[in-house]
């Protein structure tokens, strides 16, 4: 009988990185998941044992990789992936599934992809620090979400320093600037009746080009980023304020309520109304 911890993040919003479900597994002999594919990130993180994964993509194939002891492995949304556990060593591992507009530029930067998507320690004196703050999330389900949040940055940042391939972060790139330009009108700007079109002669770029350079950055399109950033807004006001769906609707930009509710009901699967009941329970 398997020994296991599942958790699911509390229903809050986080645009840059947030949380869907993580947990811990102590596996039985050939214990397997798959395959099957998730909507978001899932990174395992090996604590013991031996264990197999493959992958199989329609531009990279089927791949098989065994892992073990402080090693891990990320399958990608939409990717088909298969893992199991070693028959005389079965491993023990936690897991985080996660999403979020930073996670591209993160996964860039530790090199992590669906060619390679396995994680190998330089540094294992980090690599403690990794299993720890995995842990910490796993076990602390009863935290506010800003804290376990907190704790998933944390993870990140150890995860880039123990990494064994480490690209070179650059700043200062005119592609850096005008991504940040496009962010700050978004934040400045929502509430009003917005189009990519002002927001690319803001930047004072050709709408398709900034809307590639942006994509490519965020791994997110920047109509669907600006939908984000507004159903966050809303979120915030349903939990923390009294004013009317309509209201709150035209406060981020939607002049009218039955877009502004399909819009969020198509983002979250719920109703504005139905979201604020939920809050308040």
């Amino acid at each position: 009988m398997e020994n296991i911890i599942s958790s699911i993040f509390k229903n809050d919003v986080y645009m840059d990185l947030t949380l869907y479900q993580y947990g811990w597994q102590k596996c039985t002999s050939l214990h397997s998941c798959g395959p099957r594919k998730k909507n978001h990130f899932l990174f395992h993180y090996v604590i013991s044992g031996k264990g197999n994964l493959t992958t199989k993509d329609n531009l990279y194939g089927t791949k098989s990789y065994n892992l073990e002891k402080d090693t891990g492995f990320i399958i990608f949304p939409e990717q088909v992936a298969f893992y199991s556990a070693d028959e005389e060593n079965p491993w023990e591992y936690a897991w985080l599934e996660f999403d979020g507009i930073k996670i591209a530029e993160i996964l860039n930067t530790i090199n992590l992809t669906k060619d390679y998507p396995i994680y190998m320690p330089k540094n294992f004196e980090i690599a403690k620090l990794i299993k720890q703050e995995i842990l910490y999330i796993v076990n602390n389900s009863s935290q506010t979400s800003l804290n376990l949040i907190a704790h998933l940055y944390l993870f990140f940042d150890y995860l880039i320093k123990a990494t064994t391939v480490e690209k070179e972060v650059t700043g200062g790139k005119l592609k850096d600037f005008y991504i940040r330009e496009a962010i700050s009108f978004i934040e400045q700007n929502y509430q009003n009746d917005i189009t990519i079109e002002d927001i690319a002669n803001w930047c004072n770029l050709n709408r398709s080009y900034l809307t590639k350079l942006f994509k490519k950055d965020k791994n997110v399109s920047l109509q669907q980023f600006l939908l984000k950033y507004r159903m966050s807004k809303a979120c915030e006001k349903l939990k923390i304020t009294s004013l009317s769906i309509k209201d709150i609707g035209e406060s981020i930009g939607y002049s009218n309520q039955l877009n502004f509710s399909r819009a969020f009901k198509n983002q979250f699967g719920i109703s504005p109304s139905q979201y604020r009941k939920n809050s308040n329970i």
